[in-house]
């Protein structure tokens, strides 16, 4: 057995395959080194970094030659940016390299795959409309941006191309603004921003150790900002954070399949604009007619609303009180819908069994279900079982336990709802064996 490169060593290596996190998988004599920004095809001249279970990490010093698929940036920030891990890999390249991925995350989880795995292309500008910006104070002057690659330094810039124009001009207000108001500045760490999918509606929150008592500053810093319709601070740390609102209303709205969504700044809601109906389509498509359907962390009620013309009963189930105040208010007039505020695991073991056909539905966060919620799942019996992932190592985790509880994937379907990125959105239906 081969020695392994000492942390330091220098060496020249070819990336052979892409694989989760935006990282280009390559190989010397043998140990595999793990190389961020390193695209399929690139040969680089690297320094061998820390290694964890035989496998190393490399730092980027040279790129010597440039994989097939490689285009130059249209951002300036790109190389430090964490934004976009895929900025500068043509976009059908981006494609190719999710599904590839997506595949193998499956296969080493054990829960392998081998139908086609098809991934629903986006516009790659101008599709978020949801945000969130770090703030740091350096030397005395406001840093408003992303941060930096694998590290919490923020980078700013001039231009996002994942945002609308709108919101980049927020962005460029924001930083104006609060260059004028220094006691703000020093006590903000972060910016939610959420956009309409038209863009007639604009909310920022300020997160950050602010006094509810002393907003006066921030009055005054809303009447600045004429691209905002809500301007509101989070009062407070955590789940128990209190959203306090300065100036406009706190919530967007969306049309999607013909019904208008509210959603707060602070809910959860599918942030891709192009994709976001497109998906909910997708989920709909996969329940079948009749019998109820439970939809586990149902955010503001996106896939539970899109179901209610096809199921009998619908429950939601979350934990979000914000997004369970926006899910009840965006299914008014449909009774047989309804929505539970309450974590997830616990609302599942104190549920009676079904009584009639029952399908599932979960979108949980990228963490996962996690196997309690699945074996509870698995406990209910349920004819279908569509989960919804934005990560492919956890949908793996889940996948598999599922597989022992006897369901298997019948159907897979992936929307690149993070263009230039490494995230992948994935839909599975599961039946029972």
């Amino acid at each position: 057995m081969r020695t392994p490169l000492p942390p330091g060593a220098e060496v020249v290596v070819d990336v052979e395959k892409g694989v989760y996190r935006g990282l280009g998988l390559s190989r010397h004599e043998g140990q595999v080194i793990l190389v961020p920004q390193a695209l399929p095809g690139d040969r680089w001249r690297i320094r061998v970094g820390d290694s964890s279970s035989g496998v190393a990490r490399g730092i980027g010093l040279e790129r010597l030659q440039d994989g097939p698929s490689r285009r130059p940036s249209p951002c300036a920030v790109s190389h430090r940016c964490g934004g976009c891990s895929y900025q500068e890999l043509g976009y059908d390249g981006q494609l190719a390299l999710k599904a590839a991925i997506l595949r193998e995350s499956l296969a080493r989880a054990g829960a392998a795959y081998d139908g086609e795995v098809e991934v629903v292309p986006s516009p790659e500008r101008g599709w978020r409309s949801r945000a969130t910006l770090h703030a740091a104070m350096r030397a005395s002057r406001l840093v408003l941006g992303l941060h930096e690659a694998r590290s919490h330094e923020v980078v700013e810039f001039e231009e996002c191309l994942q945002l609308s124009g709108r919101l980049n001009r927020v962005v460029s207000g924001l930083r104006a603004a609060l260059a004028r108001e220094p006691a703000v500045a020093r006590r903000l760490e972060a910016v939610d921003l959420v956009e309409s999918d038209d863009g007639s509606e604009v909310v920022a929150a300020l997160l950050g150790s602010f006094d509810p008592a002393k907003v006066g500053s921030l009055a005054s810093l809303a009447r600045e900002l004429p691209d905002l319709t809500g301007l509101g601070f989070l009062s407070g740390r955590g789940p128990a954070g209190r959203y306090v609102s300065v100036s406009g209303s706190p919530y967007v709205h969306s049309r999607i399949l013909g019904r208008r969504f509210r959603a707060h700044v602070r809910s959860f809601f599918q942030a891709n604009r192009f994709l976001r109906e497109r998906l909910a389509e997708q989920v709909a498509g996969f329940v079948p007619d009749g019998g109820a359907v439970l939809d586990l962390y149902s955010g503001v009620g996106l896939f539970a609303i899109s179901l209610a013309a096809r199921a009998e009963h619908v429950l939601g189930l979350e934990s979000n009180a914000g997004a369970v105040a926006d899910a009840v208010e965006n299914a008014r007039g449909l009774a047989h819908v309804r929505f539970v505020k309450g974590d997830v695991a616990e609302q599942l073991a104190s549920m009676p069994a079904p009584s009639a056909a029952e399908h599932v539905v979960l979108d949980p966060p990228r963490t996962g279900a996690g196997v309690p919620v699945v074996r509870a799942i698995v406990a209910r019996r349920p004819r279908t079982v569509v989960y919804v992932s934005c990560d492919p190592p956890t949908l793996g985790r889940d996948l598999a336990e599922l597989a022992r509880g006897g369901y298997r994937p019948d159907a897979l379907v992936a929307f690149d709802m993070f263009p230039d990125t490494f995230h992948v959105e994935t839909v599975v239906r599961l039946t029972a064996a």
